[in-house]
């Protein structure tokens, strides 16, 4: 790649001498149909669909999986989550999943004269080995050995535990008083849990799991005793979350940063801040997806009192699809209405069907992005790390980012051009092979919905399928016996890249 690539393609930076600021700000299960720029009508997310409307709205964008921790694994190292053991859904207690030797989009963008920071959600490990993370201290391996300069995150999600924020590798607001102690195998002695105290739950109750410790009146997953004045209260998290990514801005507005900004919202336990109560007629979860919105609004905001709006790119998106009852019963289900999680696509969070991958996408850059451009261009999480390398100009290493395209043209509006494939991963670590036209989903085992506890179609079948997005993008017509050649075709390219 040429070093002046950058000053090439976009004059008026080169004029300015400044390289554009980026944030890449994640949702958490939330799906390609809750937002009202995506045709919702139940729920209004006006501050979302400014940045649409000044930017490029995608139709056919994807995290890497159809959960939360291989999809962000892809994201931040351009890397199939397929191709690594230990990407499967982690616990509040896993060992650090990307190693510090793996180069990743935050290295990448320090490399390129960028302050870099993670705050929010976080759910890809913590510390050298798993179990062994010392949560009174500091731990081991945190964000920092992996290119982050700055990180105030949660460990996992909010209904494992620990219920607490760590930051630079330390609990934040440390209670020296209560010290922590974290098991995914056995509960501490004398401690309440959701199953056995259900009194205790004075906020929600679980559905299904979720049963195990209790933290603000609410159940969670994992066993977790003390944490005193560090455990965080559900209510307050997207405001946390919120004023230190503020506060990593304003600290940084006289240089570029890039901040992969993960909120909770729309994940369980669904819990938002008083003020959205009584908001949405979905209940918890509407108020949830008002809550994303706000803190969207809070970010732009910021950016425009700072004076750096200009000049940052912002991507919005979702690491995954939607989800309804996923472990607690807080009437999602029942408030639904009409709404559509998962737009016009079949499925939801964990399957292989569409809905499982396909995640709203919005790019917004005023003035170097055309704006209230919609595209339908095939794209992937994945496909964010070389193109911005692109951006910046710089050249990563030969082994980093495999499974990344350059698709920088793409992404501001200034090309239709769609990647060649994607591989998507569902729940039981099948593969789906996506081009702009066709959905290949290769035979696995598995019923057709999933016996745990969430009601979703799982999308396996111990036979190929193949449809065709153009005439049926619900996936309601199998045509694979129809284009024996094209499955032939498309279940050797998933095989070859098994091996590679």
């Amino acid at each position: 790649m040429r070093p002046f690539y950058l000053a090439a393609a976009f004059p008026l930076i080169a004029a300015a001498q400044q390289k554009p600021n980026v944030i890449v700000l994640v949702a958490d299960d939330l799906g390609y149909g809750d937002l009202s720029c995506y045709g919702a009508t139940r729920v209004s997310t006006p501050n979302v669909d400014r940045l649409a409307q000044q930017g490029v709205r995608f139709t056919d964008a994807h995290a890497c999986a159809s959960t939360s921790t291989p999809s962000r694994y892809g994201l931040l190292t351009g890397e199939y989550p397929f191709r690594r053991e230990g990407t499967d859904i982690a616990a509040g207690n896993a060992g650090m999943i990307i190693r510090p030797e793996r180069y990743t989009m935050a290295d990448m963008f320090r490399d390129a004269g960028y302050r870099t920071a993670a705050i929010g959600k976080w759910h890809l490990g913590l510390g050298s080995q798993t179990a062994t993370q010392d949560w009174n201290g500091e731990i081991d391996v945190h964000l920092r050995d992996i290119g982050f300069d700055y990180s105030y995150i949660m460990a996992a999600t909010a209904d494992r535990v620990p219920c607490v924020f760590i930051e630079n590798g330390r609990v934040a607001n440390y209670d020296p008083s209560a010290p922590i102690e974290v098991s995914y195998q056995r509960n501490f002695p004398g401690e309440p849990t959701g199953r056995d105290n259900p009194e205790l739950l004075t906020k929600l109750r679980h559905s299904h799991g979720h049963n195990q410790s209790i933290v603000n009146g609410i159940g969670r997953i994992g066993y977790m005793r003390g944490g005193g004045k560090a455990l965080w209260r559900d209510e307050d998290i997207a405001d946390s979350i919120a004023a230190h990514a503020i506060r990593f801005m304003q600290s940084s507005a006289d240089a570029p940063f890039f901040l992969y900004l993960c909120t909770n919202d729309v994940h369980v336990p669904r819990y938002p801040h008083e003020r959205f109560r009584g908001k949405s007629p979905m209940g918890l979860r509407g108020e949830a997806i008002l809550q994303f919105d706000w803190t969207v609004g809070q970010i732009t905001q910021a950016l425009r009192e700072l004076g750096i709006e200009d000049n940052t790119l912002i991507v919005v998106t979702s690491d995954n699809g939607p989800i309804l009852d996923d472990g607690y019963a807080d009437q999602a289900e029942e408030l639904l209405g009409d709404h559509r999680p998962g737009g016009p696509f079949r499925g939801a969070k964990y399957s292989a069907f569409e809905a499982g991958t396909a995640v709203p996408f919005i790019v917004s850059w005023p003035g170097h992005v055309k704006a209230g451009k919609e595209s339908d261009a095939l794209v992937g999480l994945n496909d964010l790390f070389r193109s911005f390398a692109q951006l910046t100009g710089q050249v990563i290493p030969a082994d980093a980012a495999p499974d990344s395209h350059e698709v920088l043209p793409t992404l501001l509006g200034r090309s239709k051009k769609s990647v060649p494939y994607l591989l998507l991963m569902p729940n039981n670590r099948s593969l789906c092979l996506r081009t702009h036209r066709w959905k290949y989903i290769e035979p696995s085992n598995g019923g057709p919905m999933i016996t745990w506890g969430p009601k979703v179609e799982t999308g396996y079948r111990n036979v190929p399928q193949l449809y065709d997005m153009h005439r049926s993008p619900y996936e309601d017509t199998d045509v694979a016996h129809q284009h024996h050649r094209l499955v032939e075709e498309f279940q050797s390219i998933i095989d070859r890249e098994r091996k590679q």
